[in-house]
This record gives C-alpha cells, sequence and structure tokens, in this order.
C-alpha cells in the first residue's frame, strides 16, 4: 500500500464510515492537536528516563492513537475505539500514586528543571491545546465526552511527572516570584 492515496488533494479527508470532511474542520484540527501530543511525547520518550515514567507515557501514546479514532468517528453509536471512564480513571490514579512522592504545592511553579522535565512542561501545554480544540469541537458536533476528560487528567498527570522527574534528579521547582 502506497502512503500517498492523493484523495485529499482537494482539501478534504476522509473519516471512518466513509464520510469525507474538509481539512480545516474542528473534527480535523481537534485529533490532530491530539497526533501533535503524541509526537511530542515521542520526543519525551527519546530521553533517558526512569522505567516507570517511561512505561507510562508509552501507554499514553497508545491511549493516544484512541483518542484520535475516537474523535476520527462522528457516528456515536459505534461504539468500539472509544475512550472510556476507565482511562480516565487510570491517570487519577496514577496522579494519586505520584503525588505521594512530592511535597504538596504552596506556590504556582515555573516550567522547567531539568531538560526532560521541560519538554514534558511543553508537552503538557500542547495538551491543554488540544482539550481546547476537543471541546471547541464538541460545541459543533457530538463527540465522547470522555475525550475532554481524558485530555484534562493527561495535563494533570504530565504535571505531577514533570515535577517528579524533577525530584527524581534532585532539581527543585523553579517557584513563581510575585
Amino acid at each position: 500500500m502506497k502512503i500517498y492515496t492523493k484523495t485529499g488533494d482537494g482539501g478534504d479527508t476522509g473519516l471512518q464510515g466513509n464520510l469525507r470532511i474538509g481539512k480545516s474542520h474542528p473534527r480535523i484540527i481537534a485529533y490532530g492537536a491530539v497526533d501533535e501530543t503524541n509526537a511530542a511525547l515521542g520526543v519525551v520518550l527519546a530521553n533517558l528516563l526512569d522505567d516507570d515514567i517511561s512505561g507510562i507515557l508509552t501507554d499514553i501514546q497508545n491511549d493516544l492513537f484512541l483518542v484520535g479514532a475516537d474523535l476520527s468517528n462522528p457516528d456515536l453509536n459505534d461504539t468500539k475505539n472509544r475512550v472510556s471512564l476507565g482511562m480516565v480513571e487510570k491517570l487519577e490514579s496514577l496522579i494519586d500514586r505520584f503525588e505521594s512522592e512530592l511535597s504538596p504545592l504552596t506556590n504556582f511553579i515555573l516550567p522547567g528543571g531539568t531538560p526532560v522535565a521541560a519538554q514534558t512542561h511543553y508537552v503538557r501545554t500542547i495538551v491543554r491545546r488540544s482539550e481546547t480544540l476537543v471541546v471547541n469541537l464538541s460545541e459543533k458536533d457530538e463527540i465522547n465526552s470522555n475525550c475532554v476528560k481524558y485530555l484534562n487528567r493527561l495535563s494533570d498527570l504530565l504535571f505531577v511527572l514533570c515535577r517528579l522527574i524533577n525530584k527524581r534528579n534532585d532539581k527543585k521547582d523553579i517557584l513563581w516570584k510575585i
């Protein structure tokens, strides 16, 4: 199979169910941002990470493919390849687990620290933009609401992982000076 099909040369693209929509449609923009998130996580994973963090980020990359598949299927009666509440709860469990290793936040922190933590902060901002674009899509088309919940928790988890990466590398959080 060739990688190019030429079917999108006119500015439209295919969705599941043999539907075609414009490449500037909010649905395409939303799952394109999810794809960007996945690629940015690949950059983070190119670093040396603790095995537990590396495994979790790889699992998240797989989940993000599912988020994209979910968003690319406007037929909500088709229940396969959908983001589940269990996926959201798994992220919550990870947040709770890793927060127990960290000191409580008493101030806002600035993105940064080690290079890999800074990269992870950047991915977190891409997730936040992805979430915003998915919410925008939900205002125009009906979607699986678990997609928004998943992205919301993912940005929270990435924030916690940034702090954890810094702590495990003896780098203190950079506090916001007010």
